[in-house]
């Protein structure tokens, strides 16, 4: 089976498996190491690549950008054996929308669409280990199944509505957010109050509210609270990005208008976005890992 795939590590663990890719991405030299050695193909377009593949699969960072390579990857899906696509980015249930009608607008030799935002990071995606979203066609699904099983650890069919792996993602990722912002906020108080922000993690560590988000991200948290309390200036370099913060800030943005559509109202959701805002904005945190956010409490420490 040819596939194409614009996102590095899901691309590797495709070729370790022994499938045949052809990859893209809007930065070519991302490209060079998948081709030089592991064999990969390189396509000069998103266009070139889906007329020489069975499935398609799109990893971009935004709803523009999904649109965008979408559009450019649909005159090739036209003259594909397969014209099968699969988008797994994490856009808002309308960019989704949009998606599927571009490439189910593609010409005869479209096949099928089929959303599938994935739940994990880096070292998950190397491993693996990605948890995948999917609506949209169901024989799509079934039929990019193996390939999907390569890259993730579980897929999650949520029905043939596309848009609902968009709106559980949101969901995921806010949730994800919110709980980064709480333990920026106990960790600065606990640092406020006099105690050892590194005992704060090891007491959550062994109750109810153990998470392994907080295991991962929360020893350099802990570092940046205290060196803010010693009057130091806040490192990006203490936050390799594995999720950007700025992606993080998105998926909050885009999870409230959901909220705003459906007329739910997340109080905490909204004061978590403020936060992430202010760690980019205020503080060009937007390329380090979404746990710098704790520098956007941890700078109001008196």
């Amino acid at each position: 089976m040819e596939t194409k795939i614009t996102q590095k590590k899901q691309a590797t663990n495709l070729l370790k498996a022994g499938y045949e890719v052809t990859v893209w991405n809007r930065t070519a030299s991302a490209c060079e190491p998948l081709v030089a050695n592991l064999g990969a193909k390189a396509a000069k377009s998103p266009a070139e690549a889906a007329a020489a593949a069975d499935v398609t699969i799109a990893m971009l960072s935004d709803p523009a950008a999904a649109v965008a390579v979408a559009e450019l990857a649909a005159p090739g899906l036209s003259k594909s054996g397969g014209g099968r696509y699969i988008d797994a980015s994490t856009v808002d249930a309308e960019t989704a929308r949009k998606v599927s009608r571009i490439v189910k607008g593609a010409g005869e030799g479209a096949a099928g669409f089929l959303e599938a935002p994935v739940s994990g990071s880096k070292g998950p995606a190397i491993a693996g280990q990605l948890i995948f979203l999917a609506s949209g066609d169901a024989a799509l699904s079934a039929f990019a199944a193996p390939l999907l099983d390569v890259m993730g650890k579980k897929t999650f069919y949520l029905g043939a509505e596309v848009g609902l792996g968009a709106k559980m993602k949101l969901a995921v990722n806010a949730l994800m957010g919110t709980m980064m912002a709480s333990l920026a906020e106990q960790l600065s108080l606990a640092a406020a109050a006099g105690l050892d922000a590194a005992d704060l993690l090891d007491v959550v560590s062994l109750g109810a509210v153990a998470a392994p988000m907080f295991a991962l991200k929360g020893p350099a948290m802990a570092e940046a609270v205290s060196a803010r309390k010693e009057g130091k200036e806040p490192l990006a370099s203490r936050f390799p990005p594995a999720f950007p913060l700025k992606h993080q800030r998105k998926d909050l943005r885009l999870a409230l208008e959901l909220a705003a559509e459906t007329g739910t109202p997340l109080p905490l959701t909204e004061a978590a976005c403020e936060l992430f805002a202010e760690a980019q904005d205020g503080l060009a945190l937007g390329d380090a890992d979404f746990a710098a956010v704790v520098e956007a409490v941890a700078s109001k420490m008196k």
